[in-house]
């Protein structure tokens, strides 16, 4: 028999080196399922595609930052972030919109027996 199916949301984090321009690559995934009790970022950075986009692209501040929104997935204390207790509540601070480096795109969803593999696969089909 197989596992049921739960829904989940996600949201596909873009790079926005300048966000007048509005150009952007898809860098990581956040994968939410409130009924698995899952919350989860995982992100592939493409440095060279990076920097042909924006050549005085800083790689490491947006790597703090993918980092930074793993944390905050976690829930881990960090500096100058959310310490959320709910995954809902995490997840809708990080689906907001915003004008930085590294902007959520639209939400999503759509079901899985395993949110954890689901991931993975979303960040394979979806960046790079």
């Amino acid at each position: 028999m197989s596992a049921p199916l739960v829904g989940y949301q996600y949201v596909v984090l873009r790079c926005v080196p300048r966000v007048d321009r509005d150009e952007f690559l898809n860098v990581g995934v956040v994968l939410y399922s409130q009924a698995a009790d899952f919350l989860e970022a995982a992100f592939a950075l493409d440095p060279g595609r990076l920097r042909a986009l924006a050549p005085d692209l800083d790689l490491d501040a947006v790597e703090a930052s993918l980092r930074a929104i793993a944390a905050v997935c976690e829930g881990r204390s960090t500096p100058g972030l959310p310490v959320l207790p709910r995954h809902g509540a995490r997840f809708g601070w990080i689906s907001a919109p915003r004008s930085t480096v590294i902007q959520p795109g639209p939400v999503h969803g759509g079901l899985t027996a395993d949110p954890a593999a689901t991931l993975p696969a979303l960040v394979g089909r979806l960046v790079g």
